[in-house]
């Protein structure tokens, strides 16, 4: 909800209509819509917006292309895209990949991970 509808201020206020609008949106879309709406205006670096660009910019391929490795070193940057890196990835994002990684597998591997539609 903050990343689509709010700006980055930081106040009680904006804090306030975020829980709203987060509520609002979970009553309104299934969480897979949600998921897909964020990755589409998530950053992932500096001026690098969506999984498409980050895929095409850091990759030079599309998001279905991406090696199970590729999406997990995209998903360990997440947290803070502007001092984690996907290009030097640091020993705390490399064990962020493996961990993900791990957690992928405990679903069911690459199967679970279906493109969404």
């Amino acid at each position: 909800a903050k990343n689509l509808f709010l700006s980055p201020s930081r106040s009680y206020l904006r804090k306030a209509i975020e829980a709203y609008f987060t509520v609002l949106l979970e009553a309104l879309w299934p969480k897979r819509r949600i998921l897909e709406i964020y990755l589409n205006i998530a950053e992932f670096g500096d001026g690098v917006f969506g999984v498409a660009a980050a895929s095409e910019i850091y990759f030079h391929k599309s998001p279905r292309d991406l090696t199970a490795e590729e999406a997990a070193l995209l998903a360990a940057v997440l947290p803070n895209p502007r001092v984690l890196s996907v290009r030097r990835p640091s020993r705390f994002v490399r064990a962020r990949v493996a961990w993900i990684l791990r957690q992928m597998q405990q679903l069911g591997g690459s199967g679970y991970l279906r493109p969404l539609r």
